[in-house]
């Protein structure tokens, strides 16, 4: 479908239990695209690998994290700058998590801790007025559940963002940046096992804040409208940068 290969920023990986048992970051979202996943570059920018410079002929994925968006690691700020120069091409972006953050903090939000606190399991998504005239958002019922799992949130979006959807916890749970940039604070690429890794992961720290690792675990399921919208960016990207390649044929 891309002239070149869909990029995965990869911000992370996970604690050597859950990877052990539920593969690497890189291998989720494999899972969630298919045969798109045979055109994927993985750039593991946490380790310190160069990004390719942002290009009008193709289209990048920024992944979650265990890392905070509010620590400014070194390769994190380098992938902020990223962000801003290939948004100022246009460039199709899709944050997930971290890369939700990570897109909003780049472009001038303010990210920090959730006031108050996780938000994790499986949870409902409502989408906003503005979801009506989004593209990506015409296939998705206004109400759908996603896989959660997170203790920093955007406090405030970016100058001219929008945002699309809510959770009952979180407000942002989805941001439309432009005519081809978007992220979601939820996981499109999560399934129930690697949700519930990452409960089991939590379950002292789940019990210590009144909350039952046992129920949550119980309430995980397939979120397929969640993985929908990952799936429209792909299909809608492939659109655009068909586009794309015509301008510069001419």
């Amino acid at each position: 479908m891309h002239s070149q290969p869909l990029l995965l920023i990869q911000a992370g990986t996970p604690p050597e239990d859950i990877r052990n048992l539920q593969g690497d970051l890189s291998d989720w979202f494999r899972g969630l695209l298919g045969d798109e996943a045979n055109n994927l570059e993985v750039v593991r920018v946490f380790e310190g690998e160069t990004l390719p410079s942002p290009g009008l002929h193709r289209a990048a994925i920024i992944t979650g994290s265990w890392s905070m968006v509010t620590d400014h690691l070194s390769w994190s700020e380098y992938t902020a700058q990223w962000i801003r120069d290939a948004m100022a091409i246009d460039m199709p972006l899709f944050g997930v998590c971290y890369g939700h953050q990570l897109m909003a903090h780049a472009l001038g939000g303010t990210v920090d801790y959730h006031p108050a606190g996780l938000e994790i399991g499986c949870q409902e998504i409502e989408l906003l007025p503005d979801a009506e005239s989004d593209s990506l958002m015409q296939s998705l019922p206004p109400r759908f559940i996603a896989h959660l799992t997170h203790l920093q949130t955007v406090l405030q979006p970016p100058e001219n963002a929008v945002a699309l959807a809510r959770s009952s916890h979180d407000r942002h749970q989805i941001l439309r940046y432009g005519p081809n940039a978007i992220s979601t604070q939820f996981h499109p690429e999560f399934t129930p096992d690697i949700s519930a890794a990452c409960i089991k992961r939590r379950e002292a720290m789940l019990r210590s804040k009144g909350l039952n690792p046992e129920k949550l675990v119980r309430e995980l399921c397939h979120t397929s409208s969640a993985q929908e919208l990952m799936l429209n960016f792909i299909r809608a990207t492939a659109t655009v940068l068909t586009i794309n390649e015509d301008k510069s044929c001419h």
